[in-house]
């Protein structure tokens, strides 16, 4: 009889604390990039948290309030970071309706907070305070076709200090003869162009997965089906035409955080990222493909796409405005709208053979998750737009998705023939000294 009534008065202590619970956290996962580690921590609804630091030793944790703890199968409440800011993530219950992440810092961090959705997570940027860390050893490639990253890569060990070398070339110092197109379209040479980059690997990108379906057409056809059909076929291409390695962020129907799509093609050391979607617009009647680099811009629409693509607020895509600052570099700002524009020139011309007096919706900017944080060239493409009845027709014919395929290895190769005459290794081509 008393352990019956202890039994009771237990289970009906903890029925009022799971209706105060209405969210939990189910993982923490770390992304040490150069000089920056980005922290996810997610949850199963929107967060309410506070953030605060704490020296000696150096902490930096987040209180989410009226949470638990809900692990994802797999993930520990101790994260190993072992990066150049944090040693590790701990998840732990700091009170009965407050479950906290601490994270034990080596050196004093800045940092910033945003909140994305689908699913929802805290973003944590961490920066060191009074300068930059070393410089992380080159991490290992990955195959073609890799599966979605581990959720934590520890970063090896810093390099130790060597002799300094003879200094590199550069366009100040040496003023070769120019190859054929080794400009932009606006005119200028970038740094890429003047070192000679090579395609000898690209990562494409296959947006939304999984629980994510992206937009849908009147007639169903979902955005993450039709874009995974469509980069499979352009990765075959590249593999045949070109030579080049493709490495995929996924080659079937999962889930995969943005973050970890761009942490992917920066530990291959990718040399293009290409992400793939399809459109929306809540004007029927508008078509056409378009193209996306990251940078900031004021075009309301253009917000909406990103926000669209990045599953976030209006808000969130502001903060996301002042991260971007931080991270691009004018270099690959640079040849990121050269990419883009070869894409879309090439995307149009195709598209406009089905579709009469198909207005060329251009190159635009804006920033998007995915391509924050790129060591590469990238762009955002958008195949067409399956709000418009006629267009989801087409993207639903096999004949048609091909034509697409086709158009996006034009623009691929179009880019690469920009830089030099001779970047990137063909089949068939004829080796130097023989017939």
């Amino acid at each position: 009889m008393t352990v019956a009534f202890r039994w009771l008065v237990a289970l009906l202590a903890c029925a009022p604390l799971t209706a105060q619970v209405p969210n939990h956290i189910t993982s923490v996962r770390a992304w040490p990039l150069d000089g920056v580690t980005r922290i996810a921590i997610e949850t199963t609804a929107q967060p309410v948290w506070r953030a605060e630091a704490i020296e000696n030793p150096d902490r930096l944790f987040f209180d989410i309030l009226d949470a638990g703890i809900r692990l994802d199968r797999g993930a520990a409440r101790t994260v190993e970071i072992d990066g150049p800011l944090v040693q590790r993530a701990r998840i732990a219950m700091n009170k009965r309706t407050v479950a906290r992440v601490v994270l034990d810092l080596k050196r004093k961090v800045d940092y910033n907070v945003s909140v994305l959705s689908n699913p929802w997570r805290i973003m944590v940027e961490l920066r060191p305070q009074g300068g930059s860390p070393p410089a992380p050893a080159p991490a290992p490639v990955e195959t073609a076709k890799a599966e979605a990253p581990a959720p934590v890569e520890p970063l090896a060990a810093p390099p130790k200090p060597e002799p300094k070398p003879e200094p590199a070339p550069s366009v100040t110092l040496a003023k070769p003869p120019k190859p054929a197109g080794v400009n932009t379209v606006t005119g200028k040479r970038s740094l890429t162009r003047a070192l000679g980059l090579k395609l000898n690997r690209i990562v494409l990108d296959p947006g939304h997965g999984g629980h994510d379906l992206g937009t849908t057409g009147p007639t169903g056809l979902h955005e993450k089906d039709l874009v995974l059909d469509v980069t499979l076929r352009l990765g075959a291409l590249i593999e045949a035409r070109m030579g080049a390695e493709v490495v995929y962020t996924r080659t079937e129907d999962v889930f995969v955080p943005l973050e970890e799509r761009t942490a992917l093609a920066n530990r291959s050391r990718a040399d293009l990222f290409l992400s793939i979607h399809a459109n929306s617009s809540r004007l029927r009647a508008v078509a056409g493909p378009e193209t996306f680099y990251l940078n900031l811009t004021s075009s309301r629409d253009d917000l909406e796409v990103a926000a669209r693509e990045n599953a976030a607020n209006g808000q969130n895509i502001f903060e996301l405005q002042t991260l971007l600052q931080k991270i691009a570099t004018q270099d690959k700002v640079q040849e990121s709208s050269e990419f883009a524009a070869r894409m879309q020139r090439a995307l149009h011309t195709e598209a406009a053979k089905s579709t009469r007096a198909l207005r060329n919706r251009g190159v635009k900017k804006a920033p998007f998750v995915v391509l924050i944080g790129a060591k590469m060239p990238s762009i955002l493409t958008e195949i067409g737009f399956l709000s418009n009845a006629r267009e989801e027709s087409l993207l639903k014919r096999d004949a048609y998705r091909q034509r697409i395929a086709e158009a996006l290895y034009q623009g691929v190769d179009q880019y690469a023939g920009t830089l030099s005459k001779m970047e990137v290794a063909r089949e068939g081509a004829a080796a130097p000294g023989r017939d």
